[in-house]
């Protein structure tokens, strides 16, 4: 589980796009000192299981289901991600509640300053939309923002000066896209009262 705070900015070091699905080794001094190989890290919101490390350069394997759902397909090397490593035990959760599942795309439409916040608004998928509201929560590229916003086709979050800073957020501009994680506790909900209506029906 993750919270969708970053830990590190790491670069793609080296990245192979196979017809089976690609493997990527990304500098991260601070995040490999602290891993063992099997460990989960969130590579822009996508869970992924360390293979490798060695001098600060962890290795990862994505399925093709992953690459299809997520931008890590188009990965190159120099490329920057946010990266989080698992909650531990004992640790403050600072977000939300964030599985590293991504579930789909969202591309960025428009950008605007409000102060000395930055406003970014999403074009989001009809079948995530409905599980986006108003002061909700939003993993964007493994970052736990609040929605600002819900719109007709999407929703606006705002960014913090700290928060552009701190990952990749701050330098995305409208017509790219970001790996999308809608809230978990919005999915069960609407799972559990399906199951409700079915059974009273």
């Amino acid at each position: 589980m993750f919270t969708g705070i970053v830990q590190e900015i790491g670069t793609v070091a080296a990245v192979d796009h196979g017809v089976d699905g690609s493997t990527l080794s990304v500098c991260a001094q601070r995040t490999a000192a602290g891993l063992r190989i099997g460990d989960s890290v969130a590579i822009d919101g996508v869970c992924l299981t360390a293979t490798a490390i060695a001098d600060g350069e962890v290795s990862f394997e994505a399925m093709r289901e992953t690459l299809q759902r997520s931008t890590l397909g188009g990965l190159v090397a120099g490329a920057q991600v946010n990266l989080e490593p698992t909650l531990r035990a004992g640790e403050p959760l600072g977000g939300h509640i964030v599985q590293g599942h991504v579930d789909g795309v969202a591309e960025i439409v428009e950008e605007r300053a409000e102060g000395f916040a930055r406003t970014l608004r999403l074009v989001l998928s009809e079948h995530l939309r409905r599980y986006v509201v108003e002061k909700g929560s939003i993993c964007l590229a493994g970052v736990s923002l609040t929605v600002a916003a819900t719109t007709p086709d999407g929703c606006e979050v705002c960014l913090i000066p700290h928060t552009g800073e701190a990952s990749t957020l701050g330098s995305l501009r409208p017509g790219e896209r970001v790996n999308v994680e809608v809230d978990i506790l919005a999915k069960y909900v609407e799972r559990l009262l399906n199951l409700t209506a079915v059974g009273t029906t």
